[in-house]
């Protein structure tokens, strides 16, 4: 059922309340809501992973605590359909995914990289990691997982397996990494203001040849930062380091409409309230949240400092999001009792 401008108004300025949790832990980089909505995890500075359970009325506590990585947490995402196994990308070049029933890490993947030992002064040794990584997507089918690195190489692992399958190198800086939700097209945003789709079932054939490029799409002007298909399959959303959000149809890859009411770049975003809404993380002090059809205004967030991550939940009106703060927290917006 379709809400209208008005009603989601009225809902997000006169229902909704902010709640604030501690994880105990260095900054928030990333956040994300298992496939049901029970679990919250969040990813760290300070290289720890914590899963939050929520009572589905709008509170949540701290489940489990995981210290595993050896650098910091740069993106964490959920499996896509069981919703207790969380992986993880960590500038340490290690995948891992957790089954958040245990309290360790069942599958460890050290992807490509160097560690070189840096001499600085003869007095100070420090050491510098190649290869770190900073992005991470699993197939809709939940047999894959693909990891983007710093040095724009993305990695494919095999889960059963816990094998690499495909190394694909790119000469280009590569952002953000998605599968499309039938699982035949894999996105990756660019430097050059562009997304990329490639032929995902080619991923499995032919891993002596590069993956076939389908199609290129002009984005935006600046850097295309962030990626994310809705739910639905119907629209997917990019945003860019020239203050703007696309919204694209996915049959059609025509551009529905474009967001511009920001002024900084956008670092995150995420579609929720059944794809009929958009929230747009950036270094605004504010959360832009807009209706996807129209790319209205329905609220904006006020926030003391910039936004790291947004997520919606996946079928209430919940916002999760993360500030560039030292407190450690994440917040939940919306309608919470």
């Amino acid at each position: 059922m379709t809400t209208t401008l008005e009603s989601f108004q009225s809902l997000f300025n006169g229902s909704t309340k902010n709640k604030s949790y501690r994880t105990d832990s260095g900054k928030v980089h990333t956040i994300d809501w298992n496939v049901d909505g029970s679990r919250l995890a969040s990813g760290s500075l300070d290289k720890s992973v914590v899963i939050f359970a929520y009572d589905g009325k709008g509170s949540m506590v701290k489940d489990r605590t995981y210290r595993e990585h050896g650098e910091e947490i740069n993106q964490l995402a959920w499996h896509p359909s069981i919703s207790h196994n969380v992986a993880t990308a960590s500038g340490d070049r290690l995948v891992k995914i957790f089954d958040t029933r245990t309290d360790r890490s069942n599958t460890t993947i050290e992807t490509k990289g160097e560690k070189f030992k840096l001499f600085i002064l003869i007095l100070y040794i420090d050491y510098i990691l190649l290869g770190e990584n900073i992005n991470l997507a699993w197939s809709p089918d939940g047999t894959t997982l693909a990891v983007g690195n710093k040095d724009d190489l993305i990695t494919f692992v095999d889960v059963k397996t816990s094998k690499i399958i495909r190394e694909e190198q790119f000469r280009y800086e590569v952002n953000e990494i998605s599968w499309d939700r039938t699982g035949n097209l894999f996105a990756v945003t660019t430097g050059h203001g562009s997304v990329v789709f490639f032929d995902a079932p080619g991923i499995q054939k032919e891993k002596d040849k590069p993956l076939e490029e389908l199609h290129c799409l002009t984005a935006h002007t600046g850097n295309c930062i962030c990626l994310e298909f809705d739910a639905t399959g119907k629209y997917f959303a990019v945003g860019a380091a020239d203050a703007s959000a696309s919204i694209w149809d996915v049959s059609q890859l025509v551009c529905l409409t474009v967001l511009t009411r920001i002024e900084w770049a956008v670092r995150g975003l995420s579609f929720g309230c059944q794809s009929q809404l958009i929230a747009l993380a950036s270094e605004d002090p504010y959360i832009e949240i807009a209706k996807v059809d129209t790319g209205e205004r329905v609220h904006a967030l006020k926030c003391d400092v910039q936004t790291l991550a947004v997520a919606w939940h996946p079928k209430a009106s919940v916002l999760a999001y993360v500030q560039d703060d030292d407190s450690g927290s994440v917040r939940l917006f919306g309608v919470l009792d």
